[in-house]
């Protein structure tokens, strides 16, 4: 039986623990492997891990769809390393989440 992500507190904590503001130059290297994936400020950056973590295809595919969630673009990352910006990233293996700080400029590619 599938289990519901929003009720498991304990992953949840464990993520929001683990959730942490990075520089750009040091999550290139996941880039290049493809393992990067951009979370819109739509979503909530915890949630959409936990969900990745659940396996839950229905809201990944759907969110995808939606343009709120999608692996980062080269032009992203072009734009991220330029302004050696600062991101919040959550670690679910073998992916980083990465969501832009909502204070920072909104100068984010697609």
């Amino acid at each position: 039986m599938k289990t519901d992500p929003l009720k498991d507190t304990e992953l949840h904590d464990k993520i929001n623990r683990e959730t942490a503001r990075i520089n750009w130059a040091e999550l290139e290297r996941h880039f290049a492997h493809g393992a990067v994936v951009w979370v819109s400020h739509e979503l909530d950056l915890v949630e959409a891990a936990l969900r990745i973590a659940h396996d839950d295809k229905e809201h990944i595919v759907r969110w995808m769809n939606e343009g709120k969630m999608a692996k980062v673009s080269d032009a992203q990352a072009t734009a991220w390393q330029a302004a050696n910006a600062l991101l919040w990233a959550s670690v679910v293996s073998p992916f980083v989440l990465v969501q832009e700080d909502k204070a920072a400029p909104k100068e984010t590619l697609h």
